[in-house]
């Protein structure tokens, strides 16, 4: 009966606790024109991409522009790696990873997305992919198994990223990494809506706040931070 009610109190305590971290993490406003009105560390966070712009994820431009095989190479996979591409969409990027690693977590909030992903790993004949369909709040990871955890251009539309970081920290193994590929903020000549770029200093903080310190800051692609985290 006392252990009982001991768990009782510990659960209430914990309910507690989340309840004020998530007080103390997000404000709120009337929203922007291309934001949902949270407010996370002093930054809006943008709306999602629906799967209706997949295309946009697969333009035959998006080579030059944004060099995504230099991006990979950066990344300096191995063949034993368990690898995480969050908020994977179409699988441009997972289709990249998969024959560098052992396997690659798919991961996406929209199950339009994922099925598109699998019909490309399938017509690639690529057969060492997991798809998980997360949700705002969890990413379906497994827990202290990852090696690196990916996000290209994704970071900025979590709608609950103080959640999502976490739970990514939890899947990460002790030498694991979060890489964070963003457009530059502070280049105005970067053609994609203000709310959908971040800038260095924002991405070190929110990481910082949820317990990831900078590991490396690679700025060899044409438009993009490459930012790599660990944990503290």
């Amino acid at each position: 009966m006392i252990k009982t009610f001991l768990n009782i109190i510990l659960l209430y305590y914990c309910f507690f606790q989340t309840g004020l971290v998530w007080a103390q993490s997000y404000s709120f406003q009337t929203p922007t024109r291309d934001g949902i009105g949270k407010i996370y560390q002093g930054r809006e966070i943008s709306k999602v991409m629906g799967h209706l712009g997949a295309s946009w994820l697969e333009r035959s431009t998006r080579i030059d522009e944004e060099n995504p095989n230099l991006a990979v190479d950066l990344l300096q996979l191995r063949k034993d790696m368990l690898v995480a591409d969050l908020g994977a969409g179409t699988g441009y990027f997972t289709s990249k990873m998969a024959p560098k690693c052992s396997i690659v977590y798919a991961v996406d909030i929209q199950q339009e997305m994922l099925d598109l992903n699998a019909k490309q790993m399938s017509k690639k004949g690529i057969k060492n992919v997991e798809f998980i369909l997360g949700s705002n709040n969890q990413t379906g990871l497994p827990k202290n198994t990852l090696d690196l955890v990916l996000l290209v251009d994704v970071y900025h539309e979590l709608e609950n990223p103080y959640e999502i970081m976490n739970d990514i920290k939890l899947a990460l193994n002790d030498r694991g990494k979060v890489v964070l590929l963003e457009y530059r903020k502070e280049d105005p000549s970067v053609p994609i809506k203000p709310l959908h770029k971040m800038g260095i200093d924002q991405m070190i903080k929110e990481m910082n706040f949820i317990g990831l310190k900078l590991h490396r800051n690679i700025q060899k692609l044409p438009i993009q931070h490459m930012l790599i985290f660990s944990k503290l």
